[in-house]
């Protein structure tokens, strides 16, 4: 089993090509790669990336279908998509459970796209669905570097939803909560939450990221990069260059992802 990429992201190619500008203008920074899956595919080549999972972000009610549509053309061996739903989509729960019919293993969301709170009442019927479909959670969590820093994906918020939901499998990306690693060691350290390592290992200090990597239950972590926005290659140098123990780096790249999919 070679790498598992748990948070990557890509467009359809007419798409990419307008909306990757906008979004670099919007970050302040130029992203690794195209915004392509032929460009995301090249990268897991470089890396050594055997699949990527591929998040999308519904960013209004409207984008369900499209975004379904596209997520079953791309699907492969080396492309697993996450579809995604909006919390003020009024057919919300009927849209996760098609998401499941189809075959596909999880759904991202993202509160500072989709402009909502975590443990907002109206997300809570997404979570219930997901729960009884089996389905994964990717969320985006901690702040984002493109946006007014709102306590609206934070760590504990994470942690309620996993306890009001704790059959529910949730993936909090960027280590649990971006540049917000106190409140990452408070409320999540220890519990059954996975957490992956997306741009996170670049922004933090070396020895508090062993420490969260060391202390935080081996089967609940996984390797992320958030490509096209960070390298894939660049990030598992990162990570190898933590020097953690060889059966850790093999839980995080490879097994934990692997077991959470299906594989």
């Amino acid at each position: 089993m070679g790498i598992i990429d748990f948070h990557t992201h890509a467009f359809p190619d007419a798409i990419a090509a307008k909306a990757m500008p906008a979004l670099e203008e919007e970050a302040g920074f130029k992203a690794k790669l195209d915004g392509t899956v032929a460009g995301l595919i090249a990268s897991m080549d470089h890396a050594g990336v055997e699949k990527s999972v591929l998040a999308n972000i519904a960013t209004k009610p409207s984008q369900f279908e499209s975004i379904l549509k596209w997520s079953k053309q791309i699907a492969s061996d080396r492309i697993v998509p996450f579809p995604s739903v909006h919390p003020d989509d009024e057919n919300s729960a009927e849209h996760v459970r098609l998401i499941a019919e189809e075959g596909f293993k999880g759904v991202k969301l993202h509160p500072y796209y989709q402009e909502f709170s975590l443990n907002e009442q109206k997300a809570m019927p997404i979570y219930e669905a997901m729960e009884q479909a089996g389905l994964i959670l990717l969320a985006h969590a901690g702040f984002d570097f493109a946006f007014e820093r709102t306590r609206i994906a934070d760590p504990e918020k994470i942690a309620e939803i996993h306890e009001k939901f704790p059959r529910l499998p949730i993936v909090a990306s960027h280590l649990g909560g971006w540049e917000d690693w106190d409140m990452v060691e408070k409320h999540l350290l220890g519990k059954a939450v996975y957490m992956e390592i997306s741009f996170a290992l670049q922004y933090m200090n070396t020895d508090r990221a062993r420490s969260i990597l060391m202390n935080h239950p081996r089967e609940y972590l996984l390797f992320g990069t958030d490509s096209p926005w960070a390298g894939q290659k660049e990030t598992l140098d990162l990570l190898l260059g933590l020097e953690l123990p060889d059966e850790l780096n093999e839980a995080i790249l490879r097994v934990n992802g692997a077991a959470l999919l299906g594989i």
